[in-house]
């Protein structure tokens, strides 16, 4: 277990990344373009390094394959087409709210309450998300709202990996994501006719770090640790995407961080310790 918590760790440490990367990939390239790219070389790259593992896909497999890739693929439009219309720092800590979502998500669909110290991670959660994205009243931005619309989907995502992966091989819906995702945004393509290819270097190297890094090695990390955590758990451990993504928005986007967004943050790693210690079993030892 302590295993898979370090590595979505490292999965949330480099999905901070991409808020900056793709911020700069918009600079020069369309967001379907984005995507058909992102999923289609991460979908190909790991059928050629895990086939063997993948294995044959079954009809079945492939429902099962669709509703998470779905997922995903919605949950990626709406948080890469918000990110046009707000800050990367502020976008990574308002998706973060899909740490609140996923216990009520699994308390839905599982009849099963989640336990106390969860709910208050999840309070300390939102109240700090709010200190970043109500700084200036309380209104919300239509990037800001396209985000929220992603956390949702996101929420989503883990509640379904959860539920699939304990009876699928964990290889072949990790690939079944991505291809699903491969197929819906080539359409997306296909659809607005934005097919190009005259781009900088730099964006090819933004595309590489999108689809190698962020999708295929974190995604499929997730998918497997999943295996061996509970989806509120995960959620909590992922959510510090959200505080690198703030620190490499100002280090390389000269974005502002405010006295709110650092106190809405400290928050946010509050949440994840509550949730990650044991405080019942250190009361009892001492």
């Amino acid at each position: 277990m302590y295993l898979a918590d370090f590595s979505l760790l490292i999965v949330a440490m480099l999905w901070g990344g991409t808020y900056v990367v793709v911020k700069n990939a918009f600079n020069s390239i369309n967001l379907p373009l984005l995507l058909t790219f992102r999923f289609v070389i991460a979908s190909t790259l790991m059928y050629l390094l895990f086939n063997k593992k993948i294995g044959k896909i079954t009809l079945n497999d492939l429902k099962k394959g669709s509703v998470v890739g779905v997922i995903l693929f919605l949950g990626f439009l709406f948080i890469n087409y918000g990110l046009m219309y707000t800050e990367a720092s502020k976008q990574g800590f308002l998706v973060a709210s899909y740490v609140v979502i996923v216990p009520l998500l699994y308390w839905i669909l599982y009849r099963k309450r989640p336990e106390t110290k969860f709910f208050i991670g999840s309070i300390l959660t939102i109240y700090g998300i709010g200190l970043i994205t109500l700084e200036n009243g309380f209104t919300i931005s239509f990037g800001d709202s396209l985000t929220l619309i992603s956390a949702i989907f996101f929420a989503m995502h883990i509640i379904s990996i959860e539920y699939y992966a304990k009876n699928m091989n964990i290889y072949k819906l990790a690939f079944l994501q991505f291809f699903v995702c491969a197929i819906l945004s080539v359409i997306l393509v296909v659809f607005t006719k934005q097919l190009y290819f005259d781009f900088p270097s730099s964006t090819w190297y933004s595309i590489i770090y999108l689809s190698v890094i962020a999708t295929l090695f974190c995604f499929s990390t997730q998918t497997i640790a999943q295996k061996y955590t509970n989806s509120s758990h995960a959620s909590i451990i992922m959510s510090l995407e959200s505080v690198f993504a703030a620190i490499l928005g100002i280090v390389f986007l000269n974005e502002v961080l405010t006295p709110p967004m650092i106190f809405g943050g400290f928050l946010i790693m509050c949440a994840v310790l509550i949730i990650e210690l044991d405080i019942k079993f250190y009361i009892k030892k001492r």
